[in-house]
This record gives structure tokens, sequence and C-alpha cells, in this order.
């Protein structure tokens, strides 16, 4: 393979011009001048390329964070389906602990004026909400308050939600 190199009038003139500039320049000069240069470069790499690069990490790691996010929650919503799901029938107690066992979930229920109270030990969070998403959609019965307590298990909450009719 041949390579043919061009010859340029104007940067063969420049760089005539430089190194003649550059050769009257003492040697503690050249070596400031040298250090200047590097420095500049450190600048130019550090500010135009390192941090730009760093900063558009940053936010596809963000980005990436709230799709894993928003792909869990609409995991944890279930799956549409064009029937209505089959109502629950019974009294508030029945209706409750018995959906509960289906999400790995014991519901203690206590009657409250007006309703129930359903109180979880130790659920993970996505079972909590859930069950209660179910409860809405299968039963007569409306959330009117739900306590949620940190567990000592990461994902792990308790639950104290009162149900009326």
């Amino acid at each position: 393979m041949r390579l043919i190199l061009a010859r340029m009038p104007a940067l063969d003139a420049a760089l005539i011009r430089f190194d003649s500039w550059w050769s009257g320049r003492s040697r503690r000069e050249q070596v400031m001048l040298g250090g200047l240069a590097l420095f500049l470069a450190a600048l130019v790499l550090i500010f135009g390329i390192v941090k730009p690069l760093q900063s558009a990490r940053a936010a596809a790691l963000q980005d990436i964070r709230t799709y894993e996010t928003l792909t869990a929650r609409i995991r944890a919503a279930g799956t549409l389906s064009a029937g209505q799901p089959q109502r629950r029938q019974g009294s508030p107690n029945d209706v409750i602990t018995g959906s509960a066992p289906g999400f790995g979930l014991t519901a203690t229920v206590s009657a409250i004026p007006g309703g129930a109270r359903a109180t979880i030990a130790d659920g993970s969070y996505d079972s909590v909400m859930a069950w209660l998403a179910d409860l809405s959609a299968t039963s007569s019965l409306r959330i009117k308050r739900v306590d949620l307590q940190k567990a000592a298990a990461p994902g792990h909450v308790g639950a104290t939600v009162d149900f009326g009719g």
C-alpha cells in the first residue's frame, strides 16, 4: 500500500515560524511553556471529557433506578384482565382472613365501629400492597386508614389497616 502525503505550504510555513519562535526561547521559558501546555491539556481533559462523562453516567444510573422502580411497581400491580374478579362474600372478618393467606400474610382482625381493623405483624411491602389492592377490587370493604411501620428485615413492614363498609 502506498501512502501519499500532500504537502501543504501554509502548514509548512506555520511550523517553520513556530520552530524559529520556540528556538528563540531560553531553556527556562521552554520548560515553563511546556508546563503551561501540560496544565491546559489536563484542564481540557478533566473539564472537557472526564466531568461530562461522569455527569452522563450519573444521569444514566438515575434513569436506570427510575425505570427499575417503575418496573417493580408494574410487576407488583399484576396483570390486567378483561373480566371482573370474583367478589368476596361474607363478613369483613371472613373476607380479610380469607384473602390474606393468598399473599403470604397473616392478618389479625378486630371489630371497630363501622368496620374492621386488620393487623399484619410482618409481611413484604409488595405483598401488603397487593393484598390491599386485591381487597379493594374484590370486596365491598373500603380502606379508611393505613399505618405502615418498617420491620427489621429489608423490604418488610408491619401494617394496621382500618376498613369500612
